[in-house]
């Protein structure tokens, strides 16, 4: 797994968090212990380091060296606050605190050193670090660019993503957005720093296509107005790899954030999935199914059957081809690895026979053995959520979950347990990890979500919650 993969995803899921009313800033006063443990959540941690990496590109990675560098060296065993790692990183190269001019001799500062071509504003210290990051870190939120292209002129305009409408005034939020973005025309990535409600970029040529946040570095999203987001989609349709798999990730990403505050309809982000029948990296694979599995299980509670249907088909089909590929075993690099486990599962669980005829023969193998056969551990709950779909497949289940001294391989169990279509089981699973005698009670919150994700067992679940709420409270 790339480090930038994994990344990427704290980054998309911190913005899920942080777009609700009940988000806060990353820095906010605190005056009790019980407000201090509030702060430790994704939005401090996660947001964070996003937010960090955005300023790490803007700064380039050798300058963000030097100045966490020169932070750790001038206050080391000393307590800090924001206003001092933000001033260090401000106008690095200056004489003041270099330890023994080591950082002049043979780092980022030395005249010797051949920087960056865009590191030129840190010789000059035209970059106020602090203004720029106070923006960030004092206000909740992030911001949505707005970007419409005419002609050589590129419209930008920013405001406050919300996914909820609240009393607050959205007009006062305004960051100092540093913008990266690619064209059709050239692969160069440009800077451009934002820092009012709205800006022009002029271009040297009129472009087919750009594209604002490169690799997602930014802690932002992009909506591109009138012809932008179909000029996109057909650039993925036709040459898909003209972009990063990020860029790609990020614009899933992005289309769907969009849709769910009805800045862009529908169909269009629908539209923007149909090249993922062509992609085969992770990250874009793991945002399509993110973005597109919440829908279809929407349609699912609904019992909305018909659409339910047409919408699982349309989702297998997309991956069909990479879900045919993949191997039933442990080979490949981590990502390789991720990629088969999270696709088998998804193909089994919805129903698509090669996958589940194959998880079968499988679990048939391992039951003949008596759960001694050792199944590859990238297929395991593939296998176990299909033979659970039987009552005996499923008892057979719980007999090893009791007898497993694998923590791994009980985990695995207990949520194949959880994807039984059988609501009998399903509600003794709920008791039994209440009572906590064969079932930990220490596992009765993660049975209960996964329970609540199977359309036998959601209503079961709320039900369940109401009934014991009292006793859940105790325990």
């Amino acid at each position: 797994l790339q480090v930038e993969d994994y990344f990427l995803s704290k980054c998309f899921e911190a913005m899920d968090v942080d777009s609700l009313n009940s988000s806060h800033p990353v820095s906010t006063p605190v005056e009790n212990p019980a407000q201090i443990l509030e702060m430790f959540d994704d939005v401090s941690y996660d947001k964070g380091a996003c937010i960090l990496n955005m300023l790490r590109d803007y700064m380039t990675p050798e300058a963000f060296k030097a100045g966490i560098v020169r932070y750790l060296r001038r206050y080391s065993y000393r307590n800090t606050k924001n206003e001092d790692l933000w001033d260090s990183l401000t106008n690095i190269c200056s004489n003041e605190d270099l330890h023994d001019g080591r950082m002049q001799e043979d780092g980022f500062c030395s005249n010797s050193q051949k920087r960056p071509s865009s590191a030129h504003w840190f010789m000059e210290d035209a970059l106020d670090v602090t203004s720029l990051m106070n923006t960030w870190t004092l206000q909740k939120g992030f911001p949505m660019i707005t970007v419409t292209v005419k002609g050589k002129q590129v419209h930008l305009h920013q405001e406050l993503y919300q996914k909820s409408a609240d009393s607050f005034r959205v007009d006062s939020y305004l960051w100092h957005v540093p913008l990266t973005y690619i064209t059709s025309r050239s692969a160069t990535v440009h800077r451009f720093l934002l820092k009012t409600k709205t800006d022009v970029i002029i271009l040297p040529e009129e472009v087919e296509w750009i594209k604002f946040n490169v690799d997602m570095n930014g802690y932002y999203i992009v909506h591109y107005e009138g012809e932008g987001w179909d000029t996109l989609v057909n650039l993925l349709i036709k040459n898909h790899e003209a972009i990063s798999s990020n860029d790609r990730a990020n614009l899933i990403n992005n289309a769907f954030l969009l849709v769910s505050i009805g800045k862009l309809p529908l169909n269009k982000a629908l539209d923007l999935t149909l090249y993922l029948k062509q992609e085969a990296k992770i990250m874009p694979v793991f945002q399509g199914l993110n973005e597109l599995i919440p829908i279809y299980k929407l349609m699912e509670k609904r019992d909305m059957v018909d659409v339910e249907n047409q919408l699982k088909a349309y989702i297998v089909n997309l991956f069909k081809t990479l879900i045919d590929q993949q191997t039933w075993t442990d080979d490949g690099s981590v990502s390789e690895r991720m990629l088969r486990s999270q696709l088998l599962m998804f193909a089994c669980v919805r129903n698509y026979q090669p996958c589940v005829v194959k998880a079968e023969e499988y679990f048939d193998k391992w039951k003949q053995s008596n759960g001694t056969l050792r199944l590859p551990g990238d297929i395991a709950l593939a296998v176990y959520a299909v033979g659970a779909q039987t009552s005996e497949g499923w008892d057979f289940l719980f007999q090893k979950y009791q007898t497993s001294l694998f923590s791994a391989e009980k985990s695995q169990i207990e949520v194949a347990l959880t994807f039984s279509r059988n609501p009998e089981k399903l509600q003794w699973l709920m008791e039994e990890s209440l009572k906590g005698d064969v079932v930990k009670s220490q596992d009765l919150p993660f049975i209960v979500v996964y329970v609540s994700k199977n359309p036998s067992g959601f209503q079961l679940a709320w039900n369940f919650l109401k009934k014991n709420w009292g006793k859940l409270v105790q325990k």
